[in-house]
């Protein structure tokens, strides 16, 4: 039976009145880019002096975070999808050309705003997780993993000067103590923060995509490695000074 509410004066259906009461559904969930964002207190000077990441970064990101916001896209996809980008960059590296150089810059920059966007879509959807926070970290490192050995392996092959190779894997090496020791604190202080380096990953992509321009993948192992030497100090260093003080690690 019509309700009366939809009949008209002369006892007809009316489609509007039926098509305004069916159309009042709960509207679909909006993205907020301030939600999707995370407060970090690390890299003080970069936040302000130099902020890559919230200006060359995150917008793009933000655009592809609004793009599959209302789908079934999840975080943990685009982890996957930047982690597949990674890899794809070292083996353009690898290829040891001018071109594949270039290429190598443009595949890690959206690699990266895919990493930033994993992040911004499970805070936004509130859909973070441990496991999508440790996928995160397990696939990125292997992403740089193939990234410093495509452009070690490929930039010794474009020079034929196979000590661009050898300091290439110091390089490597270096870089993955420094993380280790990292994550050695991490445990040990029991701290469950990530994150926290955005800014200065940010930071360091976007020279990796400024050389790869320049076609100087050496000009990323370079600095790499002016970034892993004195870092692997300092964080040595800090762990002697207060790694016997209590409140540095938690009983509980």
């Amino acid at each position: 039976m019509i309700p009366e509410a939809l009949l008209t004066r002369g006892g007809e259906w009316d489609i509007n009145n039926q098509k305004s009461e069916v159309d009042m559904s709960t509207p679909e969930p909006q993205y907020e880019f301030q939600k999707s964002m995370k407060s970090v207190s690390s890299y003080p000077f970069l936040h302000k002096y130099l902020p890559v990441d919230r200006y060359i970064i995150r917008p793009p990101a933000s655009l592809l975070v609004r793009a599959v916001f209302n789908t079934s896209v999840t975080p943990n996809q685009l982890t996957v999808c930047s982690f597949l980008f990674g890899l794809a960059a070292g083996f353009a590296y690898l290829g040891g050309t001018s071109l594949l150089f270039v290429l190598g810059g443009v595949l890690v920059m959206i690699s990266t705003v895919f990493d930033c966007a994993d992040g911004m879509l499970a805070r936004a959807k509130n859909m973070t997780s441990r496991y999508g926070a440790y996928l995160d970290i397990f696939l990125d490192r292997i992403a740089d993993f193939v990234v410093l050995l495509g452009a070690s392996f490929g930039y010794s092959r474009f020079t034929g000067d196979t000590r661009i190779l050898v300091f290439g894997l110091l390089t490597i090496g270096l870089y993955f103590l420094q993380v280790s020791l990292y994550y050695i604190n991490n445990i040990y202080t029991r701290s469950e923060k990530s994150g926290e380096g955005a800014e200065a990953k940010s930071l360091a992509v976007f020279c990796i995509f400024v050389f790869s321009l320049l076609r100087r993948p050496d000009g990323i192992l370079l600095g790499v490695f002016l970034m892993a030497f004195p870092g692997t100090i300092i964080k040595l260093i800090r762990f002697l000074r207060k790694g016997r003080d209590p409140a540095a690690a938690p009983s509980h």
